[in-house]
């Protein structure tokens, strides 16, 4: 880790357990009540008829919610709803790993419960309900009349073949003359679903290019929108949304045994708190409590503390936050305190964020393909038992262990970590890169198909860019972000009393390396371009 992560982050090791954010209830409480507030509206004008449905999906927040938003201009009554797939509890496609770990669904059961108590103290109330959405919307849609559902639209098979299930359904439901009225016509006879885009900083629809012409190259797609896009500004919302309509029983947050899942307590590294105000808390903590903003750049490569990046993710992915309201927080920072590098970089990144999202709207199934976008041909290993030692955080390479024995214990992992961990993978041990991906989405807090699949597919070498075919040396890895063996010792406290400068190079002092490295162990070899010429079998190392 960096010098200045560490001066900024302080004595990690004082404390093992890190609450992210590091707020009391009470304080989060507060900031989401001044942050609805400032974006209230009081101009907005209620013009519909009937009772329209808001299915949630990954956009468990009420800040910037255009389904939320639509739903109540167009109706009398807003109907919240929430569907329990039992899909994303099934198990996943190629290798067989649950599709959602206990620490996601930990997290997102949080996310619910928040969700439900903010759309309470906007008068409304969320119905939370088990099964099938193509099952449960169009009985609701028939039992209380509603003309429209709105929703976020998604954009990877699944949850389209979700959204096509959905609409069809809908399309069986006939109401008759007197019900399903709103504003645009009282001949409606069936409920319509209206799929709104609401995932990303550019909106779709104002991208400069077609999907199909989109770049293959990320910085030619940034450089593009950043010249070209104007960014939305967040949806504000009336300050009351109710009534409802009369439910007697709204159902009750699951637990996770209900869930199918046994319950996994954090006990080490970073407790992230589900819900929009812990998302909201994270943000006033992060940019103005602890005015990290300003240093973002030098310390996002850090690996150890909550403290080193903005640790937004896990909200963006389950819809807890919106990019937009980043964006319009990180500009008023910059408004009222500095702009730098490190402001824009906050940008930056969530710019990566979108690009993946499109990039699946282009590519589809293709994402999930052995060969990737490009369809490369490539001889990959299923080495179960190196696969364990890769997933257990048992290779014998102190800097990979670490990293796999936080994702399982935190279900968060660095940025830097999951580049490294990846390129060990599918470089080193030569193993299908899919099996890294689905246990990634097993276990990641902040799992979501595009940036998931899209990262594991450039770190594979199959990805849309062609150039992006990298190899990272471990050793030079572990100087570079943690010379002084800090990050390792602390989830490898047998590594505590060596010297830090053995603790990523420990020798026999700790278990036996499952596979040579791909360039050699050591970290001079790795520097000595003359050797390599700074390229290797096509792979651009790091």
């Amino acid at each position: 880790m960096s010098s200045t992560s560490e001066s900024q982050t302080g004595s990690v090791s004082s404390s093992t357990l890190h609450q992210v954010p590091g707020l009391d209830p009470l304080e989060m409480d507060s900031i989401s009540e001044k942050t609805f507030e400032r974006y209230s509206s009081n101009t907005v004008k209620r013009n519909g008829k009937g009772v329209s449905i808001v299915w949630f999906r990954n956009d468990l927040r009420v800040l910037d919610n255009e389904p939320l938003f639509k739903a109540w201009v167009s109706s009398e009554a807003v109907l919240p709803v929430y569907c329990i797939d039992p899909r994303l509890f099934q198990t996943t496609y190629h290798f067989g790993f649950p599709k959602t770990g206990a620490l996601r669904a930990q997290f997102m059961i949080e996310c619910l419960a928040d969700l439900k108590k903010n759309l309470m103290k906007k008068g409304l109330n969320l119905l939370i309900q088990h099964g099938k959405p193509e099952n449960i919307i169009p009985l609701l849609a028939k039992a209380f009349a509603a003309h429209t559902v709105y929703a976020h639209k998604e954009t990877c098979s699944e949850e389209l073949q979700v959204e096509r299930l959905v609409a069809k359904s809908l399309r069986q439901i006939v109401l008759s003359p007197a019900q399903g009225k709103s504003s645009r016509s009282s001949s409606t006879h069936n409920p319509k679903l209206e799929l709104l885009w609401g995932s990303t900083l550019y909106h779709l629809d104002d991208l400069p290019f077609s999907i199909d012409s989109l770049p293959d190259v990320y910085t030619q797609f940034r450089k593009s929108v950043e010249a070209k896009c104007a960014i939305r500004g967040c949806i504000r919302l009336p300050k009351s949304l109710g009534p409802p309509p009369s439910i007697d029983d709204w159902g009750t947050i699951p637990s996770i045994e209900q869930l199918g899942l046994h319950s996994e307590k954090t006990t080490k590294g970073m407790r992230f708190l589900g819900g929009e105000a812990a998302a909201l808390g994270r943000v006033t903590e992060y940019f103005w409590k602890k005015d990290l903003l300003k240093i973002y750049k030098d310390t996002r490569n850090g690996m150890l503390g909550p403290d080193y990046s903005t640790k937004f993710s896990p909200w963006l992915a389950s819809g807890s936050l919106s990019p937009r309201f980043v964006y319009e927080e990180v500009k008023r920072y910059e408004k009222e305190r500095l702009a730098n590098d490190s402001t824009y970089w906050v940008l930056f990144e969530l710019i990566w964020r979108d690009y993946f999202r499109f990039i699946s709207i282009k590519y589809g199934n293709s994402l999930f393909h052995l060969g990737g976008p490009r369809k490369v041909e490539h001889r990959w290993r299923r080495d179960e038992k190196l696969f364990e030692a890769w997933r257990n955080g048992c290779t014998g390479y102190p800097l990979i262990d670490a990293n796999m024995k936080e994702l399982s214990a935190s279900g968060f992992m660095s940025n830097r970590g999951r580049q490294i961990v990846c390129s060990f993978l599918v470089r080193d041990m030569g193993i299908d890169w899919r099996m890294g991906a689905e246990w990634f989405e097993t276990c990641l807090l902040d799992y979501d198909p595009c940036s998931n699949y899209g990262n594991w597919t450039y770190g594979a070498g199959v990805g849309n860019d062609p150039r992006e075919d990298r190899y990272f040396s471990i050793p030079k890895q572990a100087q570079t972000y943690d010379p002084d063996g800090e990050y390792v010792a602390f989830w490898l406290p047998e590594l505590l009393p060596l010297p830090r400068e053995k603790r990523n190079f420990p020798g026999k002092s700790y278990i036996e390396q499952v596979v040579p490295l791909k360039f050699g162990n050591t970290y001079k070899q790795h520097s000595q371009r003359s050797k390599y010429g700074g390229r290797q079998s096509g792979l651009q190392r790091r």
